[in-house]
């Protein structure tokens, strides 16, 4: 992997590894396969109103029967690695009480294997929103302590059964969003909430979300302990953390519309990052939270400290933020969310919109707005609040809307969404970021979660009757890009 480079005054060649992403739970399918229990997801996506479309992920992409057919996609189109997850409902159907399902294990072996055979690197990804529904009617899940255990145990048997093979591994994908969407907001399972951010049977948005994140921080740094002082040396491996990273911008140039954006930035991404980097959560939130903000022991802070040897960055577009502390702040459009004079949104209101002008093209999801600029400015935050650790972006994707005719043929707002974003992204290589891969999502149509169907990320259509894989433009431009070394062209970034 080596870092742009200039070639001339109009363009940048972007030498980053090129990469894709997908998870289990929205492409394997086979739900009833041999040995698997039924996931958090399965129980919730059956509960009538809970995903836009009325869909599933029962069979979803059929990635589980296909797996060499997709594999052999990736090949084609000359990526070098992949990054996937690993199903904890299929791998260890009853957690620590049940045996390991060695089915499964010989499955995911098999991707393993295939992928390295074509030259593809496996990257894998250990909790994807995905966990065994037992999990939760037990013990309340990521809510307990317990989950910490339960989910050490689930990245022991993957790293003793895949260790030899993968290199590279994501302990969590994106805790900060998954506590937001499932413990304050309710769009994901458990589905659990409190007023103003919803009405639901159980639950308190303003504290749970935190007491989810920190049984995640502490699940990841035991199991980073696990893999360096037991699995590292088999492949020199590394590990870390995928965060949810939006960038923020102040509403106005009012100086505290510019303090919002700051907070919005550590309350989203430094909450994170921070207690993996410094052993602590970041001193923003403290002075707001107090007490709330559950505290590391001495002993944690250490464990936590240093735990991750790069960071993941899921990026996908730029929020305006306005302050809440001196000002009413009201929720009207779908790109805000509920709740921002609440402590645990930080006092700032994030939205698309500023007097009803959105911040960049509309997508397929409420809250992706296409900004490219973004991309250069959240790895510049990254690079100077963590002295320029080593960054690979683990996604990064453009959400078709439903009205976009004939997606799977011509996506031209896909091909021009990733030439821009790359293109920023080469500036901020150029500028010394320390930036070492870039993933694309997806390679093909998937569940999107609590929105099904709808929004479209891939550069393959799925055809829903048949399964079958059709190859959009956009596909056809990523393998040129990369077969051909295209330019990135450096003026993109000028008529942004």
């Amino acid at each position: 992997m080596r870092p742009s480079r200039i070639i001339g005054p109009n363009f940048l060649v972007l030498l980053v590894s090129m990469l894709k992403s997908s998870t289990q739970e929205q492409v394997e399918g086979a739900v009833l396969e041999v040995g698997r229990s039924l996931s958090n997801w399965d129980i919730f996506s059956h509960i009538e109103g809970n995903v836009a479309d009325g869909s599933n992920a029962y069979i979803a992409d059929d990635h589980y029967h296909r797996y060499l057919e997709d594999i052999e996609i990736m090949h084609s189109l000359g990526l070098t690695a992949y990054r996937f997850s690993i199903s904890w409902s299929r791998i260890l159907p009853r957690g620590r009480d049940g045996p390991v399902n060695k089915i499964a294990v010989q499955f995911y072996r098999k991707i393993i294997y295939n992928l390295l055979t074509k030259g593809i690197h496996p990257f894998v990804t250990l909790f994807h929103f995905e966990y065994p529904q037992e999990l939760e009617d037990r013990f309340g899940g990521w809510i307990s302590p317990l989950m910490q255990e339960e989910y050490l145990h689930f990245a022991e048997i993957c790293f003793t059964y895949f260790g030899d093979q993968v290199k590279y591994w994501i302990t969590i994908n994106e805790p900060n969003l998954f506590s937001e969407m499932a413990y304050e907001r309710a769009n994901y399972p458990p589905a659990r909430c409190s007023p103003p951010f919803g009405n639901c049977i159980s639950g308190n948005s303003d504290v749970e979300p935190l007491i989810v994140v920190h049984n995640m921080l502490l699940a990841h740094a035991k199991a980073a302990k696990l893999y360096r002082e037991r699995f590292k040396s088999k492949v020199d491996g590394v590990l870390s953390i995928a965060v949810c990273a939006f960038m923020y911008v102040p509403m106005t140039d009012d100086e505290k519309d510019k303090a919002a954006a700051d907070r919005a930035l550590a309350f989203n991404v430094a909450w994170t990052l921070d207690p993996l980097v410094f052993g602590d959560y970041p001193p923003e939130m403290r002075s707001i939270h107090g007490p709330e903000l559950p505290r590391f022991s001495a002993e944690e802070r250490v464990l936590l400290r240093d735990s991750i040897d790069f960071i993941g960055i899921n990026h996908y577009g730029t929020l305006y933020a306005k302050d809440c502390t001196h000002s009413i702040c009201v929720c009207n459009i779908s790109s805000c969310v509920q709740g921002s004079d609440r402590a645990i949104r930080g006092f700032a209101y994030t939205g698309g919109e500023r007097d009803g002008v959105p911040i960049g093209k509309r997508t397929g999801m409420p809250r992706f707005f296409v900004v490219p600029r973004g991309m250069e400015e959240i790895v510049q935050y990254l690079k100077d609040r963590y002295n320029n650790k080593t960054m690979v972006i683990t996604e990064n994707g453009y959400a078709s809307p439903g009205n976009e005719e004939n997606d799977f043929v011509h996506d031209e707002n896909r091909i021009q969404y990733h030439q821009s974003y790359l293109t920023y992204l080469a500036q901020s290589m150029r500028k010394g970021a320390d930036v070492q891969g870039y993933f694309v999502w997806s390679l093909i149509d998937n569940f999107e979660w609590a929105s099904g169907y709808g929004p479209k990320f891939g550069l393959y259509h799925i055809d829903r009757p048949t399964l079958n894989r059709i190859p959009k433009n956009s596909a056809r431009w990523y393998g040129d890009f990369l077969s051909n070394c295209s330019l990135v062209d450096a003026s993109i970034i000028q008529s942004q």
